[in-house]
């Protein structure tokens, strides 16, 4: 029960990423995609129908991971305290500016809004990534099944490290050009004329960069923990979501190159769910790993709720998942086909 708890949270987190992803990387690219004022409100317009509903999964995930590893979701808030601060922030911000940003016609107030949504969407991703990288590096879990981390100290690693190191940032970036690629493409697929001229030829810069932080970000991982490496030869999942992902790239790039954006980023999606559940199954059991000592690591195994409330908790899942699923498919069905920037006075 415990391990099918474990593949639930990363499946809620990968969708997460998967729809929210899209977003951010509208966000990141919309000062460089769209040039004038109506020309962002169709990148608004684009990403309108879907974001709030995606900021939903990441709730739904820390429902999840509170549900069924209490303690791992406990030891990470209080050491994560200070990133997960600015991460609400960046969050709030991104609504805000997207609410607020065609209420008044003013140049300089919407310069000001368009400017906080690019900050907010690209500094979100960089801490995503690097809360993936400290997963995946360890942090200074003690005894008592806590710990406590400063941003930064000297971006260096070892049994204390910061937050921010070279390889968590490595991992930030290489998430914050997945989620930029990731949103070119849906901005390909959803928008008409210089907007989508434009994305569309952002687009393979970009996958062209993940596939070099990828090569990067992995051999790194390697090296900062060769237990990924040893789990990646004898877990099969592994190897399944390898070529998950795999078969994303392959379906991105001959999109791109044949003009169905659709396919690219359906692709697109498909290689962050491999590329997440191939971290995942190399992790596991482990949840948090301690830099201090193995025994002190929070697993699945030993960190997860009662049997009872588990198989409680599956019985309510089983019912919520498809229905969340079934809405976010009927928001994309709905919403098809190319936007339109909005009217003054008319929503985005």
């Amino acid at each position: 029960m415990q391990e099918l708890w474990f593949w639930i949270v990363a499946v809620m987190l990968a969708v997460y990423v998967v729809l929210d992803g899209f977003d951010f990387g509208a966000g990141i690219l919309h000062l460089f995609v769209a040039k004038t004022n109506e020309e962002r409100r169709e990148v608004l317009g684009a990403i309108g129908p879907f974001w709030d509903g995606n900021e939903v999964w990441l709730l739904a995930a820390g429902g999840t991971l509170f549900l069924a590893f209490p303690k791992v979701l406990a030891a990470g808030f209080s050491g994560f305290y200070l990133a997960l601060w600015l991460m609400v922030w960046c969050l709030m911000l991104r609504g805000i500016s997207i609410e607020f940003r065609s209420h008044v016609p003013d140049g300089l107030w919407r310069h000001f809004w368009d400017g906080t949504f690019a900050v907010s969407s690209l500094l979100l991703p960089v801490l995503f990534g690097a809360a993936l990288g400290n997963v995946v590096r360890g942090v200074p879990l003690d005894a008592s099944g806590t710990f406590g981390m400063p941003l930064w100290t000297d971006f260096r690693l070892g049994p204390q490290p910061g937050v921010l190191d070279w390889y968590t940032l490595l991992v930030g970036l290489f998430a914050l050009a997945t989620v930029a690629a990731h949103g070119s493409l849906f901005l390909a697929w959803k928008t008409e004329g210089p907007v989508h001229e434009r994305s569309r030829g952002l687009a393979m810069n970009l996958w062209g960069l993940v596939l070099v932080l990828w090569a990067l970000a992995s051999l790194a991982t390697f090296l900062v923990n060769p237990r990924m490496l040893q789990n990646l030869m004898k877990a099969p999942m592994a190897w399944a979501a390898t070529l998950i992902f795999l078969i994303g790239l392959a379906l991105v790039f001959t999109g791109i190159k044949r003009e169905r954006f659709l396919q690219a980023f359906l692709g697109s999606g498909t290689f962050v769910l491999g590329i997440l559940a191939a971290s995942a199954a190399c992790v596991y059991p482990v949840m948090l790993q301690s830099t201090l000592d193995p025994a002190f690591d929070l697993t699945a195994l030993n960190a997860s709720s009662s049997p009872h409330d588990l198989r409680a908790g599956l019985a309510w899942w089983l019912v919520g998942f498809p229905l969340a699923i079934g809405y976010s498919a009927f928001l994309f069905r709905f919403h098809r086909g190319k936007v339109k920037a909005a009217g003054e006075g008319e929503g985005y």
